[in-house]
């Protein structure tokens, strides 16, 4: 009873499932202790299976409170397959609103495959990878910037070996209404979600939905359309459910490469950054990018920072103040589509 993850769920029963996956985790205040994950499956019908989640970093909101949402509006919805909702996966850290479990320490997106008889983070990737992505079709995890950055909002997933799976990966993301994504290289043994998905058989999407620790009426609508068009366009559901309206026309998807430590700048010293361009400029090579003050040394002027390599503003620090290894800002190559 120490070891894995526990749960309900009947993978071969038509309804509506809802319920907790449980962990069991010994603590001080409470030796017989449980973290409990809320989930939501809904089968009705043959059709697609899509397993969507998010809170797999805590402080990364908007995938949480849509998925929420999803969640509660799924229970009473005709939908034509499967879906398996999980919007507070990594639990323990969204209710600390950290990114890393405050249990054991671990980031969930660099703890795959995992280890059912190992830390709480370890139980809960090697349930996802080994239990839940074989079983459904698609993978859908939402992350954003966290509290500490602003991210550029994109989709990504990570490269597939098998032809056909990887054609249909960029169908999908080309029908979820981003104007930017990534097809990542990180291959096959991955620590991540993408890479878990991969080995499962499954399709991995993923994506940054914004940023900062919070959320915007831009930030949600673009997460509720993203999951909407990803519902709609694996014949889940025959209209939004929570877009409204859904915009008829997406934007062409300009795919961007991240591969060089010399697209980002990081903070040598401590420091205070000041940015100075937008999330989404195009810059060059030699451009301005901030500028890095000191307020201990108020004699020194700031330093000017600029980019090494061409593209596009992907990311930025949000928190002014920084320590040596901080990244400070970051650019994406354009790739042709």
């Amino acid at each position: 009873m120490h070891t894995g993850v526990f749960h309900s769920i009947d993978f071969e029963a038509e309804g509506v499932q809802p319920g907790f996956l449980s962990v069991p985790y010994s603590v001080d205040r409470s030796p017989y202790y449980q973290i409990r994950v809320p989930y939501l499956r809904v089968r009705r019908g043959e059709g697609a299976s899509l397993l969507l989640m998010a809170g797999n970093h805590g402080d990364e909101y908007e995938g949480e409170l849509q998925l929420a949402r999803l969640m509660r509006r799924l229970q009473t919805l005709e939908i034509s397959g499967t879906v398996t909702v999980l919007p507070v996966v990594n639990r323990p850290a969204v209710m600390a609103a950290r990114r890393c479990s405050p249990l054991d320490g671990g980031n969930l997106n660099r703890a795959f495959p995992g280890d059912p008889a190992g830390t709480p983070t370890e139980r809960i990737a090697h349930f996802l990878e080994h239990e839940l992505f074989p079983r459904h079709d698609v993978v859908f995890d939402l992350h954003s910037g966290g509290t500490s950055m602003a991210h550029l909002p994109c989709l990504l997933m990570e490269r597939q070996a098998e032809t056909k799976r990887f054609e249909r990966s960029l169908d999908l993301m080309r029908r979820m209404g981003a104007a930017h994504a990534f097809v990542a290289d990180n291959g096959q043994a991955a620590p991540t979600s993408m890479g878990a998905a991969g080995r499962a058989g499954a399709i991995g999407l993923s994506g940054e939905f914004g940023g900062g620790g919070t959320v915007t009426p831009e930030s949600m609508a673009f997460t509720a359309g993203a999951i909407d068009r990803l519902l709609l366009a694996l014949g889940l559901v025959s209209a939004p459910v929570l877009s409204t309206p859904l915009e008829d026309k997406t934007p062409p998807l300009q795919f961007l490469s991240l591969s060089r430590h010399s697209q980002g700048i990081h903070a040598t010293r401590r420091g205070w950054f000041e940015p100075a361009v937008r999330l989404g400029a195009r810059v060059a090579a030699g451009d301005l990018a901030g500028w890095y003050h000191d307020l201990e040394r108020i004699d020194m002027a700031e330093e000017a920072l600029h980019f090494a390599e061409a593209g596009v503003v992907i990311s930025h620090r949000l928190h002014c103040d920084s320590q040596a290894g901080d990244c400070l800002m970051q650019v994406a190559e354009t790739l042709e589509s």
